[in-house]
């Protein structure tokens, strides 16, 4: 490979979300952090340079964003993934759980229910919950080794009265990549019943070898007219610290709503060091990312294999996109702060416990696989270990 995703970087005492806080949540300096969704691997070096240039000016003041960022975002899309996006459907946003929050805040009423697909990100719950509103769940069903949608019962939230759905494309944390057919299906039900979509696909570009990702408002005009697209390039290109996303509206009257709040919350001035990341991202780092994924694969196909041979009460979901592992560890017969334990106090490792995706996602474990394959192999280790001394 042209890039080596084997280098173990040391982020430890760089104020790193995911390595700088072991000791404050799990109650151990030195744990093994496989749990919030960012990589342990270096962006591409196109991102590193124009960061690097632009730290070089030496002056920090307000910017402006300007053509070349909105061409980068359009050509992306139309490369890779046959969509024709317009420079004025884009509206810039400091995060897509800002962009869930404030869709929803927009899109529904006080009170009003607001369908999500569990279990699932769980900011999901709170963007909800923080704005009034109520959840309402279509919980996925577990069938051949996947999720699916459960139509039916999401047609009944849909006739009971629900008109806004949150929608998770490719899922978190279970790593399905919806099929055309299945988002056609979704989308023709909600515009039978005139709810609008909320579309989080910030995982978009994730989609694992053999799987194709297909943003829902690509789909049809009918359907982009009914959706709201959360995109982003951080988490593709690892650098969610430069807190940057867009959203893609192509009807005129959401458009306007949409930008008419961001601009008075004024969250809608360029980022000094953002835009340019994006651009280069999007412009140079096509390559960096086939490569990545690949290696990925690899982390799953060597994860799935090590917990067969030494844990195999346990069961993975096979991920179709992103760089999660859902994992179903019920057969070890512990609850939540049981599997707490297991992971923070025996195997000094720390995943993401299941049931902060919500109850049904009790007694799972959400595992990163964005990381040097050594990383992987010493966390498995260490809880295989774990779980069988028991």
């Amino acid at each position: 490979m042209k890039y080596d995703f084997d280098r173990r970087i040391d982020r430890r005492n760089t104020r790193s979300y995911k390595w700088d806080q072991s000791e404050k949540l799990f109650g151990d300096k030195d744990i093994l952090p496989l749990w919030v969704a960012d990589t342990d691997f270096a962006s591409p070096p196109a991102v590193r340079e124009v960061i690097e240039k632009r730290a070089a000016i030496g002056m920090y003041g307000y910017s402006i964003r300007h053509d070349g960022y909105l061409q980068a975002i359009v050509d992306w899309y139309r490369r890779n993934h046959g969509w024709a996006v317009e420079p004025e459907w884009i509206i810039d946003s400091p995060g897509v759980v800002t962009s869930l929050a404030l869709a929803v805040e927009l899109f529904s009423e006080p009170g009003a229910a607001v369908v999500i697909q569990t279990p699932v990100y769980y900011p999901f719950y709170d963007v909800i919950r923080n704005n009034g509103r109520t959840v309402a769940m279509n919980p996925l069903l577990h069938q051949g080794g996947r999720f699916e949608m459960d139509y039916g019962q999401l047609e009944k939230l849909f006739q009971d009265g629900a008109k806004l759905m949150l929608l998770c494309s490719p899922h978190n944390p279970g790593g399905r990549v919806w099929s055309e057919g299945e988002l056609r299906k979704l989308g023709e039900l909600c515009r039978q019943y005139g709810v609008t979509i909320v579309s989080d696909e910030i995982h978009g570009d994730l989609a694992l070898p053999g799987y194709t990702h297909r943003p829902l408002a690509s789909l049809s005009p009918e359907l982009a007219e009914i959706t709201i697209s959360c995109l982003a390039a951080t988490k593709t290109f690892n650098m969610p610290g430069l807190h940057t996303s867009f959203i893609v509206v192509s009807d005129p009257a959401k458009r306007r709503k949409l930008d008419q709040r961001f601009k008075a919350l004024s969250l809608h001035m360029a980022q000094h060091f953002a835009q340019d990341a994006v651009e280069a991202a999007f412009n140079h780092g096509e390559d960096w990312l086939k490569q990545m994924k690949e290696y990925v694969a690899g982390n799953v196909e060597f994860a799935i294999s090590y917990l067969a041979e030494h844990l195999p009460e346990v069961k993975p979901m096979r991920p179709e996109g992103t760089y999660l592992l859902w994992v179903d560890c019920r057969a070890l017969k512990l609850d939540p702060a049981g599997l707490k334990d297991l992971m923070f106090r025996k195997a000094k490792v720390a995943f993401t416990e299941g049931s902060v995706f919500g109850t049904d996602g009790e007694g799972w474990l959400r595992i990163n696989l964005g990381c040097p394959r050594s990383i992987v192999e010493e966390a498995l280790e260490a809880f295989c270990k774990a779980a069988n001394d028991r």
